[in-house]
């Protein structure tokens, strides 16, 4: 008995699109400001899309990067890339042109989709990159600001309306073949490539699907931006249960409230400062409804006061966890019937917890970093959170050594340091790779120490997290002076936001000598108590 085409077919996401197009090809898929499309017509924009691509070259194997807002032209890149055999690399909008350069030219990029408000951005990355891919240009009308543009970029609508409406798809000859390329943020100063399949983001969807209990046609907010982890493979999801994707290009309070009472939102996702933000808005925006809306929210825990506004005004919300490495969640915070009885305040700190596996994760256990022994379940034994599953990633992109330390002893290894209770609830309790999660997005302290190095009068430099009610982590910087040198905080923190992205600069600079071992190692535990011991500084 062997595989033949009629009992294995590869696994791939772009397979719940056409499924859904087939069936419920009238029923909205796609809102947007003024434009909306139905499952018929989004298939048709990707299929055309696809055949543009390959007209131009792009063939399998190459990577199309995506440079843009959530728009429908982002949603639609999710299967039209695959769909031309190519890999889909979206990219962070908030970062700057040398990391984008850096993106462009370690994946090798046969083309560019880019926002025209991003194009400046875009351009300074081109000029200093290696790569030269074909640039295609989304120009939103409802972009903030609109820079010229070159006359040699490629119109996004053109290649629609010019693409064929029959073009055969590529489906993939191995359900292990590359689907997806995601950056992490650079725990040593260069962001690494991870690496999707096809198989990875199928069993991720089911899995959303059966972990967040969707039912079939959610109206669905994309409010998690679709560079992170592809949206949390959020896209996929909601084409396999034929749901209305509500795109938004910028988050704000009032525009979340809004449209979520405009169009019935029955479900959104997004970081814990999203949520502190809805629950912090001013009574003139903020908006309550007496029905449910579910909510997936990832990244440090949200604060339990937030956790508690958020459920009095009709948010039922599911705390996950996962990395870029693992496709996104992993985790969840499944709620127990018994929950019920607990207080307000005891419900919200059950589900600020990391929590247990996710359906399509084979095995999650906290391992003693020494011995590599299971740590007993008493809420007070730290280890490292290891990982078995279908979607952790393939490896880094050329990057060999990195892959090879991250996949050690049949686990992968996250670097998140945990315990477990003893429900088998997971919690996270420090980040072995000094990583500061302010708002959604992941900040290496390394990347901000090695600027600080820059500055003429920093002697020495260490950052660590600072906990913040808005951003729930920020990055804090530590700095002793060199001897006779003079600088100030702001001057600091002004330098930093002119030599790297500018959500990565520190909010705080704290002067003094820094505490060290015996070697000379800078004790970042010691640093992180004075935080504490101060009232954060």
């Amino acid at each position: 008995m062997n595989k033949n085409p009629a009992n294995f077919v590869p696994l791939t996401p772009i397979s719940f699109l056409h499924r859904t197009a087939d069936i419920y090809g009238q029923r909205q898929a796609v809102v947007y400001e003024n434009r909306s499309y139905t499952w018929h017509e989004s298939r048709d924009r990707c299929v055309r899309m696809a055949s543009s691509l390959s007209k131009m070259g792009v063939q399998k194997g190459d990577t199309v990067a995506v440079f843009t807002f959530n728009t429908p032209e982002m949603f639609e890149s999710h299967f039209s890339v695959p769909m031309s055999g190519a890999i889909l690399n979206t990219i962070n909008v908030r970062l700057d042109a040398n990391t984008v350069a850096y993106i462009l030219d370690d994946g090798n990029a046969k083309a560019l989709i880019v926002d025209r408000e991003l194009f400046e951005v875009a351009s300074k990355a081109l000029s200093v990159s290696s790569s030269n891919p074909i640039v295609i240009l989304i120009d939103d009308e409802f972009a903030d600001t609109k820079p010229e543009v070159s006359s040699d970029v490629i119109d996004y609508e053109s290649l629609i309306s010019g693409g064929d409406p029959f073009f055969k798809w590529q489906s993939p000859e191995d359900e292990w073949q590359p689907l997806a390329l995601n950056y992490t943020s650079g725990t040593t100063g260069k962001p690494k490539g991870v690496v999707y399949h096809h198989r990875g983001s199928y069993l991720m969807s089911m899995g959303t699907v059966i972990g967040w209990e969707l039912p079939n046609h959610p109206v669905y907010l994309y409010s998690v931006p679709m560079f992170h982890c592809n949206g949390w493979g959020h896209a996929w999801t909601m084409a396999a249960v034929a749901g209305t994707v509500i795109c938004l290009r910028a988050f704000s309070p009032e525009k979340v409230f809004d449209l979520i009472e405009e169009y019935s939102v029955t479900h959104f996702g997004g970081a814990p400062i999203m949520l502190n933000m809805l629950a912090n808005a001013p009574k003139t925006i903020q908006k309550s409804f007496d029905r449910e809306i579910r909510v997936m929210t990832a990244g440090a825990p949200p604060p339990a006061k937030v956790l508690e506004s958020m459920m009095s005004l009709g948010f039922r919300i599911m705390h996950v966890y996962g990395l870029t490495e693992t496709y996104g969640h992993i985790l969840q915070a499944a709620p127990q019937t018994s929950w019920l009885e607990e207080s307000p305040a005891k419900q919200a700190q059950l589900t600020a917890r990391q929590g247990v596996r996710f359906p399509m994760t084979e095995d999650v256990s906290v391992i003693d970093q020494q011995t590599g022994l299971h740590v007993p379940p008493d809420g007070e034994t730290i280890g490292e959170i290891v990982i078995k599953c279908n979607t952790c990633m393939m490896g880094y992109l050329n990057n060999p050594e990195a892959t090879k330390e991250a996949f050690m002893d049949d686990w992968f290894h996250s670097g998140d340091l945990a315990v477990i209770h003893e429900d088998g609830y997971i919690q996270i309790k420090d980040r072995s790779k000094d990583i500061i999660i302010s708002g959604g997005e992941n900040i290496s302290s390394v990347e901000i120490e090695n600027v600080l190095y820059q500055h003429p009068a920093v002697g020495e430099a260490a950052v660590v997290a600072m906990p913040d009610e808005l951003w729930g982590e920020i990055p804090c910087a530590f700095v002793e002076l060199k001897p006779d040198q003079k600088t100030t905080e702001e001057e600091l923190i002004s330098f930093c936001k002119d030599n790297m992205a500018q959500f990565k600069r520190p909010k705080k600079v704290i002067f003094g000598s820094l505490p060290k071992t015996a070697t000379g190692k800078i004790q970042k535990h010691e640093l992180r108590s004075i935080i504490q011991n101060n009232g954060n500084g």
